[in-house]
Parts: C-alpha cells; sequence; structure tokens
C-alpha cells in the first residue's frame, strides 16, 4: 500500500540538461579569453584596438547564447510541422534557403585566398553560408531518414538520402571541400545509426573516398596542401603550420603561461582563427591541451546521453549528427594544426574566432538541448 501511494506521488518532469549547457558556457567563455589573448597585438596593430576581435566575437556570442536558449524552450518537432500559408516544413525551408545561400555565394560571394566563402554583411561583418549548411544537412537528414528508418536496411534506401542530401554537399563542396566532408560525414552518421545492416557502409566510404580524390585532383591548389603537408619544413608554403608546430613544441608540460605566446605577434598569421589550438599548447602547454580536449570529450558524451535517451527517433537523429558534426571538426582542426593531415579551413568549435560560426554551433546545441527538454523523467 505505502509502495502505491509513493508511486502515485511521482511526478513526471521535463529534463534540461544543465551539464552540457555548463560545458558550452565554459567553452564559450574559454574562447573568448583565446581570442583576446592571440589577436589582441594584431588588433592594436591594424585597428589601434586591442580588444577589436574580442568585442565582435563576444557580440555575436551573446546574441548566440540568447538564440540556443530560446532554441531549447521550443519543441525541436517544430522543424517537421506543415506552416500554414505555404505548406512547407520548416525543415525543407531551412533545406532550401540554404541551397540558395550556396548558389549565391558561387556567383556574388567574397573572395578571400582564392576562395568565394563569405556573403557580405555590410557592418556585421561577413557571413559564411556553409556553416548554416550544416545544421539544414544535420536536420533535413535526420527529417528524411525519420519518416522511413526501415528503407537504410537496403543499400538503396542510403542512395535515396544520398540523392537528397548531395546537391547541398556539392554545392558546398566547389568552394570549401573540407566543410562538404564534414557534412558528407555528418549524413552518414545518421544513416549508419538509423540503419540495422552496416555492411554497405564499406562501400559508401570507398566512393566518398573516391569523389574526395576528384575534387582534390581537379583542383591545383589542392593538391599542393598535400605536397606541403608532406615537406612542411623546406615548401614555401608550409610555414603557417610549422611555426604552428613551433608554438606547440616550445610550450611544454605547462606552457609559457597566459598571454606569454611569441608565436602569436606575427609568426602565425590570424593565429586567433583556425591555428588557435597551437597558441592555447604554448600559453597553457600540453596540460591546458589536453584539458580543453577532455572539455570536448564531456561534451560529445553529454550529446551523446541525451542521444540514447531521446523520446523517438527524430530527436535522436538530430543529437547524433550534431555529435558527429562537433567530434568530426574538433579531430580534424586539431589533426591539421599538429600537421597529422594536409592543412584546411576549419576552426575549432567555440574557441576560433567567426561569428557567423559560433552562432551557428550555439544553434545547434539549442537544438540539442531541446530534444533533452522533451526527454521525460521522475521526480
Amino acid at each position: 500500500m505505502g509502495r502505491t501511494v509513493r508511486e502515485a506521488n511521482k511526478k513526471i518532469h521535463s529534463y534540461y540538461d544543465y551539464s552540457l549547457l555548463f560545458l558550452i558556457l565554459f567553452l564559450v567563455c574559454f574562447g573568448l579569453v583565446m581570442i583576446y589573448s592571440t589577436s589582441s597585438y594584431n588588433a592594436q596593430r591594424i585597428y589601434g584596438n586591442a580588444t577589436h576581435f574580442l568585442e565582435r566575437q563576444a557580440l555575436f556570442a551573446g546574441l548566440g547564447i540568447l538564440v540556443m536558449l530560446f532554441v531549447s524552450k521550443l519543441d525541436y518537432h517544430l522543424l517537421t510541422v506543415k506552416l500554414p500559408v505555404i505548406r512547407l516544413r520548416p525543415v525543407t525551408i531551412l533545406y532550401i534557403l540554404c541551397i540558395g545561400l550556396q548558389i549565391f555565394v558561387l556567383f556574388f560571394g567574397v573572395e578571400v585566398n582564392g576562395s568565394k566563402r563569405w556573403i557580405e554583411m555590410g557592418p556585421l561583418g561577413r557571413f559564411q553560408p556553409s556553416e548554416l549548411s550544416k545544421i539544414a544537412v544535420i536536420v533535413f537528414t535526420a527529417y528524411i531518414v525519420n519518416i522511413a528508418p526501415k528503407r537504410l536496411d537496403k543499400f538503396r534506401g542510403f542512395l535515396r538520402v544520398v540523392f537528397f542530401i548531395a546537391p547541398l554537399v556539392g554545392l558546398i563542396a566547389v568552394e570549401n571541400l573540407s566543410t562538404a566532408l564534414i557534412a558528407g560525414m555528418v549524413m552518414v552518421a545518421v544513416c549508419f545509426v538509423a540503419s540495422r545492416k552496416k555492411g554497405y557502409f564499406i562501400a559508401a566510404g570507398l566512393g566518398f573516398i573516391g569523389a574526395g580524390a576528384l575534387f582534390i585532383v581537379f583542383e591545383g591548389y589542392r593538391a599542393e596542401r598535400i605536397k606541403v603537408w608532406l615537406n612542411v619544413e623546406t615548401h614555401e608554403k608550409g610555414y603557417q603550420i610549422l611555426q604552428g608546430l613551433y608554438a606547440i613544441a616550445s610550450g611544454g608540460v605547462f606552457g609559457k603561461g597566459l598571454g606569454e605566446s611569441m608565436q602569436k605577434l606575427g609568426f602565425i598569421p590570424e593565429s586567433h582563427n583556425d591555428m588557435i589550438f597551437s597558441v592555447i599548447c604554448e600559453e597553457l602547454g600540453l596540460f591546458g591541451a589536453f584539458a580543453l580536449i577532455l572539455l570536448f570529450i564531456l561534451l560529445v558524451w553529454r550529446i551523446f546521453i541525451i542521444a540514447i535517451n531521446s523520446t523517438d527517433l527524430f530527436g535522436g537523429l538530430i543529437a547524433t549528427g550534431v555529435l558527429a558534426h562537433i567530434a568530426t571538426q574538433v579531430m580534424i582542426n586539431i589533426a591539421v594544426v599538429t600537421n597529422s593531415i594536409p592543412s584546411t579551413g576549419i576552426p575549432l568549435p567555440f574557441i576560433s574566432y567567426g561569428g557567423s560560426a559560433v552562432m551557428v554551433i550555439l544553434f545547434e546545441m539549442g537544438i540539442v538541448l531541446s530534444v533533452s527538454n522533451q526527454i521525460k523523467g521522475e521526480k
């Protein structure tokens, strides 16, 4: 009798992953600290304001956090609800929008270092559509798979998903192969989790490798990056990576101290961007680098917990896609900085400078927190 009363008094409440939220906020704040540390010298020299890059990143990070908190309190199922007038789902609108933005940037984008990847936004700076396209790939793949997950048990079911996602990934690959690689791996990860048959993914992997090889062969600068990677000490374009390796080596176990990097003083070009991890190693040492990697592992673990406890397949697949995105991007960035793979333009999530990148990834985190908010628990 007493047990029955206790069970009746239990209340069902929505779960909200505050551990994940804390990790996100900590990484954003740590990123702001490191952006100031790595950019203050160049910001003072170029703009006459040591906090120039910090102020801009803090603005976008603050807006991104507000967006994340707002999205986290919405029901992620709204992504699949048909809008009354246009009769389209938000997930479909996002996918079409990203297709349009990727086409626009190919013709009217701002060219930097030989690649058109940005759209000029006036006083707001530049926007990189490929960042938003990552979210489109995650949610649209999850939506397609969720409609008929059993189709993935056969190879033609996987090809059906590829048919829908390939146009967007292909448009990204024209000017940004590394981001397209991440988007493709996200799509494969979502399909792999949903499928009960895993064998055909070997053939799919070989196909993606072949497609990537073709993109490298037909673009001279991509093939040259492999030559730089193999001859970083002697190649004239290996300067940035070589200076990054000097920074990592000089940091030792505990580093030179926050703000004490020498390589950021003009030796590593734009050290607050893709190469920021090398300065972290120099200033905070291997201890700081491993601590940051541990934070990313904890972040991925919390997203994994949300994925496996999601109330439905759609939410679990969204969380899986975000997990694959962050894990892949972190590994690629660190691998590039340590010269383990050829150089790419992939930033370190939450840490590297970039307004559109930090806002988009915080929007992603908002969707994951929304998935966690739908999980029910006993109180």
